[in-house]
């Protein structure tokens, strides 16, 4: 189907739409993971870091990078031709959190980017997700020169129950972030499946 019309002999098919957050902390990769996958020309809120955030922002470990994200990112992906994900990143730095709930609104899961050498930073998400029952899949964004840590490992780390899922994974590679957002569904469906089942007992 291309723009509401379907092939001929078949009847239009109306898509899912589902909306997927994608968190983390401060330059982890969330805008490159949004810009990867995202089939239309992704909706950056990016300015540059100024002097007088510099009390504030903590760019220890990310010291390349000159501009954050003040409101969201938006992107689209279509999965399959009934199935259409929208990605909103949400801003990493502490004094942008407040537009989490409004973005978590109606979001069917999240994914948790994480970056080893700066582990903690992701804390705050996945306290958030934990919180709020939203099931999430924690994709470990592997960046060039960090040590490879088993997913195991980062889970242990994390304190992560045993059904959230570890993906390592590539925030450049849009197959490498197909495979996280695939993840994010299935999770997200288990996890609805489960609360119909305690919900039904």
């Amino acid at each position: 189907m291309i723009f509401g019309r379907s092939e001929r002999g078949k009847p239009p098919v109306e898509p899912v739409t589902l909306k997927i957050l994608v968190a983390g902390g401060f330059g982890v990769g969330k805008t490159t993971l949004v810009g990867a996958v995202s089939e239309i020309r992704p909706l950056r809120t990016e300015e540059l870091l100024t002097e007088a955030g510099r009390p504030v922002d903590d760019t220890s470990g990310v010291e390349g990078k000159h501009t954050t994200t003040v409101a969201m990112d938006f992107g689209r992906i279509t999965l399959r031709e009934d199935l259409v994900l929208y990605l909103f990143g949400t801003p990493g730095q502490e004094r942008f959190w407040f537009m989490w709930d409004e973005l978590s609104e109606g979001a069917l899961g999240a994914v948790v980017l994480a970056d080893t050498r700066r582990l903690e930073d992701c804390f705050a998400a996945v306290d958030y997700f934990e919180r709020r029952s939203i099931p999430f899949v924690v994709g470990v964004n592997c960046f060039e020169g960090a040590v490879r840590h088993p997913a195991d490992a980062v889970r242990q780390a994390l304190d992560l129950d045993e059904e959230v899922p570890v993906v390592l994974c590539d925030a450049r590679d849009r197959e490498s972030v197909k495979e996280v957002l695939i993840r994010v569904v299935q999770h997200a469906m288990a996890h609805a499946a489960d609360r119909r089942r305690t919900l039904a007992n």
